[in-house]
């Protein structure tokens, strides 16, 4: 077929991650414009494969055809320059950036230069590539790659029930973000810790990540602040139990030390929630002046102090709703994010 494509890319589709959702949403927009979509599934230990994985990998675009048009998620691109370098001529690669992983929270130093030259690498091999923001753009430039040879498709947002608050003068707090280092979910307990004095309840949802250390940790450090009975960790959760989460929250909160874009934050302004969160990616553009507070990333004082004034400030609490609503109004959404990405990719098939 003329409008056809591979999508490669490591692990489960299905995977409960802002990354897996942006793929899972493009390819089906993909497929209600036209567009035939084959996706293969290289091995889960992408970003750290085994030599096994990385032949598989080989073997799986070696089998594609000449001139395919071939879209690659940047969790394996990135972490295999021998791959792309051998199809860059026969194959049109092109990348999907969501984040840079040198940028990865708890890396090694040597990790975090390799990872950075295997993506420079891998990038310098593309035809295209898609990035979820303007700030992951400006970050790909440290990677040599031209301003001109980058397209931003933000992620779009799915219409949702409006969240009706937990009713109740014990404020419920909502994360909603993988049990990852980089989410900073370490911070939040340190800022929590400051605020005993306050009624306010967190319900954390997301998965491990295949870290089995990272919930006893988190728990232990519960026990030292004094929080466990107040923090509570549902794992990944499945759509039902993630939307009655967000359905009773009065506030979601994001204390993420990096991100590309941070589609939870958009999520959670789907359903009218005011958000807390740090200035990475496109969160501050995404929550603007009037709809939550923003601070920098990995200052728990400052966290601590906006949570404060949220939880103390009755009148704040309402104007950051009425923030949040209209913002709701605004969001992009998946269709036209499928549509941009569809028109750059007609001009790749064309060059």
């Amino acid at each position: 077929m003329a409008r056809s494509l591979s999508f490669v890319l490591p692990g489960d589709l299905n995977a409960r991650t802002g990354g897996y959702g942006y793929d899972r949403e493009i390819i089906a927009g993909l497929r209600e414009l036209g567009w035939q979509v084959d996706v293969h599934s290289l091995d889960a230990s992408f970003p750290f494969p085994s030599t096994a994985a990385l032949e598989s990998a080989r073997v799986t675009l070696a089998a594609l055809p000449d001139n395919r048009l071939v879209i690659v998620d940047g969790l394996a691109f990135g972490a295999m320059p021998d791959v792309a370098e051998a199809e860059a001529r026969r194959l049109k690669l092109v990348g999907l950036v969501h984040h840079p992983l040198a940028l990865e929270t708890g890396l090694t130093p040597a990790q975090v230069d390799g990872f950075a030259n295997a993506e420079r690498r891998a990038l310098a091999s593309t035809r295209a590539v898609i990035v979820t923001s303007a700030a992951t753009r400006s970050t790909l430039r440290d990677y040599g790659v031209p301003t001109g040879h980058v397209t931003v498709v933000e992620p779009g947002t799915a219409a949702a029930a409006l969240a009706c608050g937990s009713g109740s003068s014990e404020l419920s707090l909502l994360c909603v973000a993988s049990l990852t280092a980089r989410k900073g979910h370490d911070l939040l307990f340190d800022a929590l810790a400051g605020l005993k004095d306050l009624p306010w309840r967190l319900d954390c949802i997301g998965g491990a990540m295949g870290d089995d250390r990272m919930v006893p940790r988190l728990q232990d450090q519960l026990g030292r602040l004094e929080l466990l009975e107040r923090v509570t960790f549902a794992g990944d959760g499945d759509d039902a139990t993630v939307g009655r989460a967000y359905a009773a929250a009065d506030l979601f909160v994001l204390p993420t030390r990096y991100e590309g874009y941070g589609m939870v934050v958009a999520e959670a302004l789907a359903r009218g929630l005011p958000v807390v969160s740090t200035r990475t990616g496109a969160i501050a553009e995404l929550v603007g002046e009037h709809a939550g507070l923003i601070v920098p990333p990995g200052d728990a004082t400052a966290l601590r102090l906006a949570l404060r004034r949220f939880l103390s400030d009755a009148n704040l609490r309402v104007s950051l709703r009425q923030g949040a609503l209209a913002v709701r109004d605004r969001l992009p959404r998946w269709q036209d994010a499928a549509r941009k990405l569809a028109a750059m990719l007609e001009q790749v098939k064309q060059a």
